[in-house]
């Protein structure tokens, strides 16, 4: 049986066998018997390759952190997370790079990367108009999650993009606006094969 800890666009958690392309945390989210038993348990939420200098892992293991799984680059930032600054070290600092473009307060280091982004993910979601958004954004669109990429909107699976529609009109912006705004400023979202 699969556990709950597929991440959808949303930040939401399910339980699905499709496993995703990339791996984060955001603290002990689960209890001795495996069941999610929380959101968060920290402001560090990150994404991070599924592998990484042989290290090996248990899953859930009690008292370690919840290993949680994104179909890919996309939906980790709309669901809050980031780039790992260890793992995913050249995509962490141009996340970073585009995020400090966007802002006349640049940001400190990864605890203020941290808080900031923690207060963006937690704002109300907003509406905009699909054209004025990045590649890479995911939007509410009419309760399906949809990846914009290339002029089109695809539909979020765990599996993979589904059904192409034509980017128009509006609909509410899902990823948190610190990581549209990178999107914006230059960060190279990495998206499922699927994707096209």
């Amino acid at each position: 049986m699969p556990l709950r800890n597929r991440v959808r666009p949303d930040g939401e958690l399910i339980a699905t066998a499709a496993r995703g392309t990339l791996m984060g945390n955001r603290g002990v989210l689960h209890d001795d018997d495996r069941r999610i038993v929380r959101r968060a348990n920290s402001i560090l939420w990150i994404s991070c390759r599924l592998e990484f200098n042989g290290r090996k892992q248990e899953v859930m293991r009690p008292g370690r952190y919840t290993q949680l799984f994104f179909l890919d680059d996309a939906v980790a930032l709309a669901a809050g997370h980031r780039p790992c600054g260890e793992c995913r070290r050249d995509s962490y600092r141009a996340y970073l790079d585009a995020v400090n473009r966007a802002t006349d307060d640049p940001v400190a280091n990864a605890t203020d990367l941290n808080r900031r982004l923690r207060a963006s993910r937690n704002s109300p979601r907003r509406s905009a108009a699909v054209a004025d958004l990045p590649d890479g954004v995911f939007v509410d669109s009419g309760g399906d999650f949809r990846l914009l990429w290339n002029g089109t909107l695809l539909r979020w699976t765990p599996e993979g993009y589904v059904d192409p529609i034509r980017a128009a009109g509006e609909a509410t912006v899902l990823t948190p606006a610190m990581s549209v705004d990178a999107l914006r400023y230059g960060y190279r979202v990495e998206v499922h094969p699927s994707a096209g």
